[in-house]
Formats: structure tokens, C-alpha cells, sequence
């Protein structure tokens, strides 16, 4: 057989039986998931900011800077609202490397799925308790949903996952701001479809069920640069690059146009530092343009305690990326508060 059964993952039901969120998280969340649909919807105009590490590949750091993060949030709170990145799992280009804490607890250690999804739960509901924050994770895994859908309040679709049917589907049925990347293509097209089909109900086979869903309103899109037919870095985080779609958004008439700019990727060739230069034109951009003001709710950020990155090895920097480079705690505490000071 080509697929050896390990071990059989226990239900959600089992995983949210053992880690449960209590009633006053509940009502956190719930708060937290109003908000930020508030700010997608235009309700609300503060700018979101979806800051943290590339990947959240321990617990202990990852909340301490989570921590940290929260006493930044409660400064800038009346014009920046601030979601943590809790990114538990890692797409790889080429399917080889680290996968996240999903996938490896230890990143020095083998696979173990089950302790994995133990790993992820506990991680948010710590991060939950001890900051009231709620955080954005990426669903790189659909069937991963059941098992956080009461964690999270921000998702993100991949690049590499944005062009996928069930992708797509499942999102019709989140509940929660939902961001479609544009693919490493970087075609507009495929992101706003992509958007289109989350934004509509759907009725299709999920977690072993039948089910249908209602559309997802706050499904919208997220820039992150592309890479061209040559190999080559391009970014779309420039003022023609808003202008293009904004314009596409209304051609294609589509609910609660958004759209979110990460500041990584492709978009800054993947040179950390360029992360600052970035935002700050995203941030003259919107106070250009109108357009763009509507448009653009916020930006995603990948920082950590530790500026820059380093191998997986037996002795690791406390606090710093072992995937892509992040900027440092000092960089981004400033880069949030001269956000807040350029928001409007």
C-alpha cells in the first residue's frame, strides 16, 4: 500500500473536551470577531494589523511575545487594532523543511500529528488567556478547522492554496474574517475568484459529512507579491497596484471590498527589513487616495523577539524565526506605533 496508517486522530470534540475555552474567552472572541468584521465591513476605521512570527514554533516565546504585543495593543487601541499571528502550520514549496508546530511540537524531532494538534490548541489558549488577544492562522489544512474554529478570529489562505476548490468551499462556511492571498503568480483574477466562491454558499463533503454553508462575507483579498515566469520577485503593494484592484473589485461587485497588504514575501523579496519601508507606503498611499484608504484595512507584518532567522538545530536563539527572517521586537514595537500615528 502507498499510505501507511500511523495512529487515528481523535475527533475535535475529543481535542476541544481536553482544552476547552471558557465562558469569559468565549465572550472574548466573540467581541474580538465583531470588531475586526466591523473594520472589514467599513463600520469601524481603524487599521488592522496582523503582527507575529513566521511561524509559531514554540509555545513559550511565542507568548512572550504575544504578551509584549498586548502592551503595544492597548497604547494604539482607538486607531490600530492589532491580531497576533499564531501561524501553527507551514506551507513548503517544494513539501520538504519544517511544517510547523502541527506537524512537529519539537521541530528537532519527528512528525507527531496527534501531539500536534494538542501543541496548536494549547499554544492559542494560552496566548487567549494571559493577553485577551485572539490571533489570525493560516488554514493551510481545511480539515484543520473543526479543531480551532472556536481559537481563531482571523484566517489566511495560502498562496499555494488559494486556487484550490476545497479551500474555497470551506471558507464559504467560516465564520470569521477570512483573507484569499493573490497566488505566486500573482494573478488578480484567480484571488478575486477565489473570493467570489468563499463570498457564496456552497454545498459539498467536509470532515466526513455532507454539508452546506451560507457564504462568507468577509472573505477578501491579500496582496504578498508574486514571482514572475523568470524566477523573479514582483511586488503589488505600489499605488498602481491598489488602484488596479480596486477597480477589479467593482467590476466584479463583490461584497465588503478588502484588502490587506503583507509586507513579506515576494513583496519585500523576502529582506525582512523592507517589511518598514513598505508599510510606510502603504500607510502614504491610503492618506493619497481615497480609493485606497477604502480599500486597504490593514497590512500583515512577520516579526518576532529576535530580528532575522536561523537553522533548527539543538541550540537555537530563544525567539527567533526558524522559517523565513522576521524584524525584531524593537523594529516592529516602532513600526506600530508610527502606524497608529499615520492612521486616520
Amino acid at each position: 500500500m502507498s499510505f501507511t496508517y500511523i495512529a487515528k486522530m481523535p475527533t475535535p470534540e475529543e481535542i476541544k473536551e481536553r482544552f476547552p475555552v471558557s465562558k469569559e474567552l468565549q465572550e472574548i472572541k466573540a467581541k474580538r470577531d465583531r470588531e475586526i468584521a466591523d473594520i472589514i465591513t467599513g463600520k469601524d476605521n481603524r487599521f488592522l494589523m496582523i503582527v507575529g512570527p513566521c511561524s509559531a514554533d514554540n509555545e513559550d516565546s511565542v507568548c512572550e511575545y504575544i504578551n509584549r504585543l498586548a502592551k503595544v495593543a492597548e497604547r494604539v487601541q482607538h486607531r490600530v487594532y492589532i491580531v497576533p499571528r499564531i501561524y501553527t502550520n507551514k506551507p513548503r514549496t517544494t513539501g520538504s523543511g519544517y511544517k510547523g508546530i502541527a506537524s512537529q511540537p519539537d521541530p528537532t524531532a519527528k512528525p507527531d500529528m496527534v501531539e500536534g494538534l494538542i501543541a496548536v490548541r494549547k499554544m492559542h489558549l494560552r496566548a487567549m488567556e494571559e493577553t485577551h488577544l485572539t490571533a489570525a492562522d493560516e488554514m493551510l489544512y481545511p480539515e484543520n478547522w473543526p479543531y480551532v474554529d472556536d481559537l481563531l478570529s482571523y484566517v489566511a489562505i495560502g498562496a499555494r492554496s488559494v486556487e484550490d476548490q476545497h479551500h474555497r468551499l470551506v471558507v464559504s462556511g467560516f465564520d470569521v474574517a477570512s483573507g484569499m492571498k493573490n497566488p505566486t503568480s500573482g494573478d488578480y483574477s484567480v484571488m478575486l475568484n477565489s473570493v467570489y466562491a468563499a463570498q457564496h454558499g456552497h454545498h459539498f463533503t467536509f470532515a466526513g459529512s455532507e454539508v452546506k454553508t451560507s457564504g462568507n462575507p468577509l472573505a477578501h483579498t491579500i496582496l504578498r507579491g508574486a514571482v514572475s515566469k523568470h524566477g523573479n520577485t514582483t511586488q503589488n503593494y505600489h499605488y498602481e497596484d491598489l488602484i488596479r484592484l480596486h477597480n477589479m473589485y467593482e467590476e466584479m461587485e463583490l461584497v465588503n471590498p478588502a484588502c490587506i497588504v503583507d509586507a513579506n514575501h515576494s513583496n519585500s523579496n523576502k529582506q525582512f527589513k523592507e517589511q518598514i519601508r513598505i508599510v510606510r507606503e502603504v500607510m502614504h498611499n491610503r492618506r493619497y487616495s481615497n480609493e485606497i484608504k477604502s480599500l486597504v484595512k490593514g497590512v500583515m507584518v512577520e516579526s518576532y523577539l529576535v530580528e532575522g532567522n536561523q537553522p533548527i538545530s539543538d541550540h537555537q536563539t530563544y525567539g527567533q524565526s526558524i522559517t523565513d527572517a522576521c524584524l525584531g521586537w524593537e523594529d516592529t514595537e516602532r513600526l506600530i506605533l508610527e502606524v497608529a500615528d499615520m492612521a486616520d
